[in-house]
């Protein structure tokens, strides 16, 4: 996986010898000298990961990062920093900045491009969203900042187990488990799995696995504990698909840190998900009554015939109209007449099947698709609609309505499209409302 790599250090030297490792694995490198440098960069070429030394003159790397996770622009890049110091207070306050990873200096190639991958698939996992959602990507972000939220431990026994979640503070909700079957099942609702993959008794890699493979935890957030020096188990983790490691012996606060970090950046991918499902939802649903829109069902009908086309099954459409409805409008107001559409909605839902198609063709007309469906069951079905629409009357804001609906039901011909078949149903619905309105009528068959 190539990307745009941003190195950030005030030596000349380190800033060189980096390049030269990214570019042999066909990174693309770009190079600042100082923060300020930093953060113009990262504006104008939005790298897609940047390397930052902690040890700058005039803004060090902590400031540097604080100031690009609050750039909007910017706050979506992942940030590795590079440092020579190995502090538990460093690792932390470089982890609340919001870095998403720390490497001390002299730098392990297998490490380095280990957790640049890493990284690197989750942020293209990110931008496929925020691309997809942009608009309302500002809504998604937490209100405030995230402090605790439940969290699954499992490790090779119960007391193991345990000491690693005792070391998360309130307001964090931690629950221990030994057994890898079990915590794969049970992760499911949780906001983060944290995995002991340091034990031999313990196969935590083969629950890193299960865990990123199942759809019901795909987008769980995984931070594995891993030995120090255990080079090969830490870039086995991360090339699982887990999102986060750390070493032991493991310190609470580093613990606490990382794990607010992984929920923060899971709890806004899951605002990008709901909005981005709101948002497909919206592109196919009336907003009113909650049936698909008109252009939604043409474009099943269309799939209906070409599929009847190819041989496949009969497809049958009715056209509803609500009689008189400008009637409603006009004496009862708008209010009283949405309640009717909405109510005429719920009714059309409770008579169908799960795989016919309801939809808002505009106005007070809706269409009725019915795969598989010849003329004489589809116009039992509006029937049923017909009679069901007749039966109760309509609660609305100016007292109960009493409301009557004209049908018009055709089955698609060989060589039908969209309008040829919607066409025959709509002669039908003009016959239906000739005649006096509140009855189903079928197309006229084809002469002999």
């Amino acid at each position: 996986m190539s990307a745009r790599v941003l190195v950030v250090d005030d030596i000349q030297t380190n800033r060189r010898l980096l390049e030269a490792r990214l570019s042999a694995e066909y990174f693309e490198v770009l190079q600042a000298a100082d923060g300020h440098e930093c953060l113009a960069l990262a504006r104008s070429h939005e790298p897609d990961i940047i390397l930052l030394d902690v040890m700058m003159p005039d803004i060090d790397g902590f400031e540097t990062c604080r100031r690009l996770k609050a750039d909007p622009v910017t706050r979506h890049i992942p940030v590795v920093m590079i440092t020579a110091l190995d502090q538990r207070a460093d690792r932390i306050t470089g982890l609340e900045a919001g870095a998403d990873d720390f490497l001390t200096k002299p730098v392990d190639d297998v490490a380095l491009f280990a957790r640049v991958r890493s990284l690197l698939r989750l942020k293209v996992v990110m931008d496929e969203l925020r691309l997809r959602h942009r608009e309302r990507e500002a809504d998604a972000e937490p209100d405030a900042p995230l402090q605790g939220g439940s969290v699954l431990v499992g490790g090779a026994d119960e007391a193991g187990a345990q000491r690693l979640a005792d070391k998360l503070p309130e307001p964090f909700v931690a629950r221990a488990i030994a057994d890898p079957r079990q915590a794969a099942h049970l992760a499911v609702g949780y906001d983060l799995i944290i995995v002991d993959v340091s034990s031999p008794r313990f196969d935590g890699l083969r629950l890193c696995a299960r865990v990123r493979s199942d759809a019901a935890t795909r987008q769980l957030p995984i931070l594995a504990v891993v030995e120090a020096d255990d080079r090969r188990t830490m870039v086995r983790a991360l090339d699982l698909g887990v999102n986060d490691v750390i070493a032991r012996p493991v310190d609470g606060g580093e613990l606490a840190a990382r794990a607010r970090t992984q929920i923060r950046r899971k709890t806004y991918a899951d605002a990008l998900r709901d909005r981005l499902e709101e948002s497909l939802e919206m592109a196919v649903k009336d907003p009113l009554t909650g049936l698909f829109n008109r252009r939604y069902a043409s474009s099943r009908l269309g799939q209906a015939l070409d599929g009847l086309a190819a041989g496949g099954e009969p497809v049958s459409a009715a056209l509803i109209d609500i009689d008189h409805f400008k009637r409603i409008n006009d004496t009862w107001g708008h209010a009283a007449g949405d309640a009717v559409l909405e109510g005429f909605a719920a009714r059309i839902m409770r008579e169908m099947r799960a795989i016919d198609i309801p939809a808002r063709f505009g106005g007070e007309e809706f269409i009725l698709i019915f795969p598989g469906t010849q003329a004489n069951a589809a116009l039992e079905a509006a029937e049923r609609v017909r009679a069901a629409v007749a039966r109760d009357a309509f609660a609305s804001p100016e007292g109960d309505l009493n409301v009557t609906v004209s049908v018009g039901v055709a089955e698609a011909r060989p060589g039908d499209d969209v309008e040829d078949l919607l066409g025959r149903a709509d002669a039908a619905l003009y016959e239906a409302k000739a005649a006096g309105r509140n009855q189903v009528v079928g197309a006229k068959k084809k002469a002999a």
